[in-house]
C-alpha cells in the first residue's frame, strides 16, 4: 500500500527531482553527451597542455636563474678580493717594498716642481 504523494501544482516530489537530476547527469555523460561536447573537451585538453608547458618552462627558467645567481655571487667575491688586494698594493709601504726589488729607492727630499718662465721677448 504505497501512497503516491503529488501536489496539485504539478511540481515533482523531492524523490522525483533527485531521479530527474541523475537522469540528466547520465545523459550528459553518455556517448551522445560526450560527442556533443567534443569542442569543449578539446578546449579543456588544450588548456591542460598549455598549463603543463607553462609550468615546465617556469621551472626551467628558475633553474637557469639560480645557476646564474651562483655565478654572479662567485664573480662578486672575486671582485671584492681583487679590489682589496689592489688597495693593499697601492699603500706606500708596499710600493716601496716592491720597488726595492728593481733598485728603486724612496726620495729623501720632498718632491718639487720645475716651472718654466713665461717671459716673452720682442
Amino acid at each position: 500500500m504505497e501512497e503516491k504523494v503529488q501536489t496539485n501544482s504539478g511540481e515533482p516530489t523531492p524523490a522525483q527531482r533527485i531521479r530527474n537530476d541523475w537522469k540528466a547527469l547520465l545523459e550528459k555523460i553518455s556517448y551522445k553527451g560526450i560527442v556533443n561536447n567534443v569542442p569543449f573537451l578539446g578546449f579543456v585538453a588544450l588548456l591542460g597542455i598549455v598549463y603543463i608547458s607553462n609550468s615546465q618552462r617556469a621551472i626551467a627558467t628558475q633553474r637557469e636563474l639560480n645557476k646564474e645567481e651562483k655565478v654572479l655571487k662567485e664573480l662578486r667575491w672575486k671582485y671584492m678580493d681583487i679590489k682589496s688586494k689592489l688597495m693593499y698594493a697601492g699603500m706606500e709601504a708596499e710600493v716601496i717594498r716592491n720597488g726595492s726589488g728593481i733598485g728603486l729607492k724612496p726620495l729623501m727630499l720632498p718632491a718639487y716642481k720645475i716651472e718654466k718662465d713665461s717671459v716673452k721677448t720682442k
